[in-house]
């Protein structure tokens, strides 16, 4: 079970990277998602926990769709990068192109690699975030294993270089301390609101799934549809 980042420490990880996270097992935990224990922060409430205007809510598809999938998931998750190769991109082709889905990504933040993931995807702007994720995924097995938080935090410039964003900006954006706590407040209430255990998760028009085939999906979402 991974632990989350505690928001009042947030801007230390951002800017000089804290020890790691610790990793405990446990036996209930779902095989096909990586378990999830929120850590609540000490000293209070801070107009930084409370904040979250500044966070852009990454959506596809059609507002007037007429199902609504959220889909909460880590960029340092393994299930989540198999289910955005299995299973979203044939949501997309199928549903969310289509105007049947819109669907909407939300983060989850196990450590401070996914944190600082999630800032270089939003470097770029909305119009090239879902791209930058879709790099992401597919090589979490390579730039989360690169070594050390200065070889790790490279890789994920590497991707961003790829979205032609310029190092300068890369690094502003990775070392932006309010945002990264927006981020984490953002994520923190969100996870509450949903009760969010593990990722990949779910939220198909008001009710929690846990991570599923797509062929599973597939049928939830034709019976929404047929309703």
């Amino acid at each position: 079970m991974n632990r989350i980042i505690p928001i009042l420490i947030v801007a230390v990880i951002v800017a000089a990277g804290a020890g790691y996270w610790l990793t405990q097992s446990n036996g209930q935990a779902n095989a096909q998602q990586t378990q999830i224990e929120r850590v609540s922060a000490s000293g209070g409430d801070s107009a930084a926990a409370t904040d979250t205007s500044g966070v852009i809510e990454m959506v596809m598809g059609s507002n007037d769709a007429p199902v609504t999938v959220i889909e909460y998931a880590s960029f340092t998750c393994p299930h989540c990068a198999t289910f955005h190769e299995n299973v979203l991109k044939p949501l997309k082709a199928d549903y969310i192109e289509t105007g049947k889905v819109k669907f909407i990504f939300r983060d989850v933040y196990f450590d401070r690699f996914g944190l600082w993931a999630s800032m270089v995807a939003r470097c770029a702007g909305p119009d090239k975030f879902f791209g930058m994720t879709d790099l992401l995924m597919k090589g979490q097995s390579e730039w989360t294993r690169a070594g050390d938080p200065v070889a790790i935090a490279g890789e994920l410039r590497k991707v961003g270089r790829l979205a032609g964003i310029e190092d300068a900006a890369l690094q502003a954006c990775m070392q932006d301390e309010d945002k990264a706590k927006q981020l984490v407040a953002w994520y923190e209430k969100n996870v509450a609101e949903h009760d969010i255990s593990g990722t990949p998760a779910l939220i198909i028009n008001g009710e929690k799934h846990s991570n599923m085939s797509y062929a599973d999906l597939k049928k939830i979402l034709d019976e929404k549809l047929a309703q």
